[in-house]
């Protein structure tokens, strides 16, 4: 019998909505505060950081107890479904029981210590958040995976991470045997899959015989708890390490600030596993606050699929890229309603106004659009009970001190573009990471003055808001005028002929450099005279934003180079503008 509880979709769960206020007060992460008064919520604003610290033990095992004296609702801490009709609902007692027995499996079978590096590499199934989890249990450093990885991809991990164990399914599994030969230090390999496989532990197997009898190892709060591989636009991805209190501990602000979660709260993210946005929105800030992972398992985005089940399920807070958000608007059913939505966020790129506009006109709710990078917890956001400027990507979260800076570190008036930076010196803040596995010059690259550097351009206007404008390697310098990529891609992205748009600058030899808009038209578009379309297209930017914005040059492409994170590749783009490759 399979370890997972599967039901069918028609016995829905019915789940009253408690008022979490009470809750709140048994754990160590206040409840979620109004931003009406920004700055003393920020001034206010403390997490205590212990010495050991494991978010296993000490926030899910605390409310598996909450669970059982009553003290948390009925909602189940995991609720995944599929297209099939099947279910899988747990609690906090049913998550513990089952990844305690994974943790003894990869002690016991794998034969993995406190310290080991394990590589998971899952779609969107149960088992994958049991592996979070077991990870934790077991001290030993979980590094995620996307599943659109490639051969190429999967061996540089491999081999750079230095991993011992790595867990997956039957679809990759092949893959990695393809190569293991070339991985002296990989040891185990563990397979979800209903049938066996030569050279691999099968976990369904594994899990029928192994006991929830286990101890949380004790990890001191500054340990290594996971890694991430960078998406690599530039150069070969980096290994970037967060501790068990950069995550565990960090991640809690974006679930009672820009989450707004409450354990009555029902959590939905669509984020690729492989990704941190996964670990921020779908496992650490939900279960931060004792609210409900759901999870929807789908093997690609499907619009109308994610329209039907923000209808059907009870879902109250929805967390998508811009890019969904505008598919789900090109989409739109008629009849389109839910019922329990109440808070939508959006993050992994800056979002369009307008595509914001008509969610808000559609759903009547507002878009409160969040930054941060794999390197952090939540760097600004705009906040439940703060004024929105669609546009904006909001205020500094409480925890960080942003700044916008200059090349030598000194902070910049309102109004004046320049690197986004956090203030590290004298002290570092929660929710940084640790640094660049093995990579100390790359580390210390990232700090300028007193602060670390995003890498990205951006300004603060007078209220304190701040406005993304592009990489520092993608801004264009146009006859002495600095031109960001986004605010030209956004002002594309309105016109009904364009479905995405890359901008990067061009050779000119009068201005130097020229805006260049590298352009996907939508189907019903591409029949129309190409020439005719990039005067408007021309028109239209000059019109929505400052004239000297507006592309000189627009090249039609069938579609645009992406990292597997779904991120543009501007430097593919702008290489191959500039002749480089």
């Amino acid at each position: 019998m399979n370890i997972l509880l599967r039901i069918r979709c028609s016995q829905l769960l019915r789940i009253p909505m408690v008022s979490s206020r009470a809750f709140h007060k048994d754990y160590r992460v206040p409840a979620p505060q109004n931003f009406s008064d920004y700055e003393s919520v920020k001034r206010d604003f403390k997490i205590e950081v212990p010495e050991y610290f494991n978010f296993a033990k000490d926030v899910l095992d605390h409310w598996a107890k909450m669970e059982k004296i009553g003290k948390r609702p009925s909602n189940p801490a995991f609720w995944w479904v599929n297209d099939n009709g099947e279910e899988v609902r747990w609690n906090f007692q049913e998550l513990g029981s089952l990844s305690k027995k994974l943790a003894n499996v990869l002690t016991e079978c794998c034969g993995l210590k406190k310290g080991d590096r394990v590589i998971v590499i899952l779609p969107a199934v149960p088992e994958w958040w049991l592996a979070n989890v077991a990870c934790l249990r077991t001290g030993t450093i979980l590094i995620p995976g996307t599943t659109q990885l490639t051969e190429r991809d999967l061996l540089y991990r491999l081999q750079t991470s230095k991993a011992k164990c790595i867990i997956t399914n039957g679809a990759f599994a092949a893959m990695v045997d393809s190569i293991a030969h070339k991985c002296a230090i990989l040891k185990s390999k563990l397979i979800v899959s209903e049938k066996p496989r030569e050279g691999w532990i099968n976990l369904q197997e594994m899990m029928k015989h192994a006991s929830d009898d286990h101890s949380c190892v004790k990890t001191r709060h500054n340990e290594t708890m996971t890694i991430f591989f960078t998406s690599g636009t530039t150069g070969s991805p980096k290994m970037t390490e967060h501790t068990h209190s950069s995550y565990g501990l960090g991640l809690s602000m974006n679930g009672r600030y820009w989450l707004d979660l409450t354990p009555s709260d029902i959590m939905w993210n669509t984020s690729d596993t492989g990704w941190a946005k996964s670990a921020w929105s779908s496992i650490f800030s939900p279960w931060s606050l004792g609210a409900c992972v759901f999870v929807s398992y789908m093997p690609r985005f499907e619009p109308a699929s994610v329209l039907k089940i923000l209808s059907r399920y009870p879902i109250t807070v929805f967390c998508s890229p811009p890019t969904a958000y505008r598919m789900l608007m090109l989409n739109w059913e008629s009849g389109c309603k839910f019922q329990s939505l109440k808070h939508c966020v959006s993050a992994g790129e800056p979002i369009n106004p307008e595509v914001c506009e008509q969610w808000k006109n559609k759903t009547g709710l507002d878009i409160y659009e969040g930054y941060g990078q794999t390197e952090t917890v939540l760097i600004c956001g705009t906040f439940k009970g703060m004024k929105i400027k669609n546009g904006s990507m909001g205020k500094p979260s409480p925890a960080f001190d942003v700044e916008i800076i200059d090349e030598n570190g000194s902070v910049l008036p309102p109004k004046q573009e320049g690197t986004i930076a956090i203030r590290v010196l004298p002290n570092q803040p929660l929710g940084l990471f640790a640094g660049y596995v093995d990579e100390p010059f790359k580390t210390a690259s990232t700090i300028c003055g007193d602060f670390y550097v995003t890498g990205d351009r951006g300004y603060m206007d007078e209220d304190g808001y701040i406005w993304f404008i592009g990489r520092s390697d993608d801004i264009i310098l146009s006859s002495g005028y600095r031109i960001g990529p986004f605010e030209v891609e956004s002002a594309l992205a309105e016109h009904p002929a364009v479905l995405e748009s890359g901008v990067v600058s061009s050779p000119d030899q009068i201005r130097g450099e020229v805006v260049k808009a590298f352009v996907v038209l939508k189907p019903d578009y591409k029949s129309h005279d190409p020439e005719k379309i990039k005067n408007e297209l021309q028109e239209h930017v000059k019109r929505t934003t400052a004239p000297y914005k507006y592309p000189r040059k627009v090249e039609f492409v069938q579609e645009l180079p992406k990292t597997i994170s779904g991120k543009i590749k501007r430097n593919v783009l702008r290489k191959k503008e500039w002749g480089k490759v």
